[in-house]
């Protein structure tokens, strides 16, 4: 089970973060062990980006992309029912898919249309560089939060496939039922704002948010 590191005077409270950049700062100053260390941070794009790009920065730390997707709902494709990651590794929320009473007739063409849209995205933002190297490193996967957190798994499964000797979370803001969820599959949780309110959204812990552009992303990473 991880062990969870929050700033508790930000818990439950909105608007806690000026934008993705401030919300990297204050995950780095979190993360000063890591300074110097065999460590590499994974940001998942977009929004994961800008935080983890401030943290590789301050930290003085290699940044890589990790690719994953959440598997849309048919009739709500805000909300997902699990996630995909670059690599094929599909997480599902067995008991959302039961509730929705999705067969695999369902589930197989939106997994083959997220799996479309990671090898288009692998593309955009990869290339062919090679996946880095994590035998024996710290992985620090870094998004700009968790609602359901199932996105999350799918990149937590692929990336222990790679053999670090340690994954640690990094992310700004996070439900409580997310938290819950993750923590038995990393070594450590940094989450400054959990949340425990019934509705959720990410945004909500931003006081300035948008939804970043393919192109936004690819001049961050071109810094």
């Amino acid at each position: 089970m991880a062990k969870i590191i929050e700033m508790k005077e930000l818990r439950n409270k909105n608007y806690v973060f000026r934008d993705r950049v401030h919300a990297g700062e204050l995950l780095a100053s979190r993360l000063k062990p890591y300074l110097g260390k065999d460590s590499i941070v994974l940001a998942i794009p977009s929004g994961g980006v800008p935080v983890g790009n401030t943290i590789a920065k301050e930290l003085g730390l290699q940044m890589d992309l990790i690719i994953v997707r959440k598997l849309p709902i048919p009739y709500n494709t805000e909300a997902g029912f699990g996630s995909m990651s670059w690599n094929g590794e599909v997480k599902l929320n067995k008991e959302l898919v039961e509730q929705l009473q999705l067969s695999d007739s369902d589930i197989d063409p939106i997994i083959a249309d997220v799996k479309r849209e990671l090898d288009k995205r692998m593309e955009i933002f990869r290339g062919k560089r090679p996946f880095p190297e994590l035998i024996n490193k710290t992985a620090i996967i870094v998004d700009d939060g968790l609602a359901s957190g199932y996105t999350l798994l799918a990149a937590i499964s692929s990336v222990k496939r790679l053999s670090p000797a340690k994954i640690i979370v990094a992310v700004p803001t996070a439900s409580k039922n997310a938290i819950d969820l993750v923590a038995p599959y990393v070594d450590e949780i940094f989450c400054l704002n959990i949340r425990e309110t019934s509705i959720f959204a990410v945004a909500d812990a931003y006081k300035e948010w948008h939804d970043l552009t393919e192109q936004e992303v690819l001049k961050i990473l071109r810094k």
